[in-house]
């Protein structure tokens, strides 16, 4: 019995950080898809409303409007609403300096609150006052590629796609970054078989008619908005050339991060249990592969440990080759994780992986109890 334990829970962890992947791509390739181009120029192309929330951005503002006003896109079809959320820096200021330049040409305008609302209600707030048929969900922190928004649009044209994805490109060599790029793949793959599972929150858009109300306690407007686009039959896409930038966070900041997004998923799933019924969820294979097998994998890390543990205190005539190699293997895992950089790339990718799993067990707790916020921290 113990064995059979080490064994599924080895089986399970290996499927959903390789085997799905591997699975994935077969799928793929046995059922590629092509985008349908959109042919509109000029006039005919959609009016784009930009919504971006924002707390303590300041620093972030001026690069990120600059990419927004030099989009490869009509100026006229293209307007940026500003939400500070409650900031204590000069967000507030820099955003009205730079609404009132000549280059912006009337196209941007300001809405800020009092306090901290959370993003949720700053899309609420942005959505009610938008005039664009296609909306686009972003962040501050990441400036735009100048053919993003075209992009992003052109996807929209496919009236089965509910919501359109970017391609963020993340820049240096920690753990983290190189997660990001594994899981990019993943994405990409994912898009050309059904649908994506999710979007990427810095860079989306959806249409106006499509973005009902957003419970002003989602932790994650990034996972809501889509899978409720999908339950409704809607497809998620990925477009790699509406590309948005940002730099790896280092191991702690990446953990708390994923605290907030893990605990969100929580969240998420108690909030839609459809997702979890095959009939209801078009994509329920990959929802089950990708985010829920995600949230049990620290689980079946801690399972595999302990029986491996009492695996190799037995009695030695007890002993299995198989289950001492797999102990001196986890023995070896995170002796290289606890070295991290020290260990060069493969250690800082093992400590990553490990800062990950240990954040889905401090979200859980966080969701558990209540005590994760919808605001958030942003940081460089």
């Amino acid at each position: 019995m113990l064995t059979l334990a080490i064994l599924i829970a080895l089986a399970l962890l290996l499927y959903t950080y390789a085997g799905y992947p591997l699975t994935l791509a077969t799928l793929t390739r046995l059922s590629r898809r092509h985008a349908r181009p959109y042919s509109a120029t000029g006039d005919q192309l959609p009016m784009v409303s930009v919504l971006l929330s924002v707390h303590n951005g300041a620093a972030f503002l001026p690069s990120k409007i600059d990419s927004l006003l030099n989009q490869d896109y009509p100026p006229e079809r293209i307007e940026i609403l500003i939400y500070s959320d409650g900031s204590t820096d000069n967000t507030e200021a820099v955003a009205r300096a730079l609404a009132a330049e000549a280059s912006s040409g009337g196209r941007i305008r300001i809405v800020c609150a009092d306090g901290r609302r959370g993003k949720p209600t700053g899309l609420n707030v942005l959505c009610a006052l938008a005039r664009g048929d296609l909306l686009v969900l972003n962040d501050v922190r990441q400036p735009f590629a100048r053919n993003a928004v075209r992009a992003l649009a052109e996807a929209m044209a496919d009236p089965h796609v509910g919501c359109a994805t970017g391609n963020l490109v993340v820049a240096g060599e920690t753990g983290s970054g190189l997660y990001w790029r594994y899981e990019n793949w993943i994405r990409q793959q994912e898009s050309a078989f059904r649908g994506l599972v999710g979007m990427t929150g810095p860079i989306a858009m959806v249409r106006r008619a499509d973005l009902a109300p957003i419970p002003d306690d989602v932790i994650l407007d990034d996972v809501w908005i889509p899978m409720r686009l999908t339950l409704e039959g809607k497809r998620v896409t990925f477009v790699a050339d509406a590309k948005a930038y940002d730099t790896a966070f280092d191991d702690e900041r990446e953990f708390r991060r994923k605290v907030r997004t893990l605990a969100g998923n929580y969240q998420l799933f108690a909030r839609m249990p459809g997702l979890m019924v095959p009939s209801i969820n078009p994509i329920w294979f990959e929802t089950v592969s990708h985010k829920l097998l995600r949230l049990a994998a620290p689980w079946l890390l801690l399972g595999l440990a302990c029986a491996s543990a009492v695996e190799a205190i037995l009695p030695a005539e007890s002993h299995n080759t198989l289950i001492q190699a797999l102990v001196l293997a986890q023995l070896a895992f995170y002796s290289t994780a606890a070295l991290g950089r020290r260990a060069k790339q493969l250690g800082g990718a093992a400590r990553t992986f490990v800062v990950l799993n240990a954040a889905a067990l401090v979200g859980l707790w966080g969701f558990l109890t209540g005590r994760q916020r919808v605001t958030w921290q942003i940081t460089r």
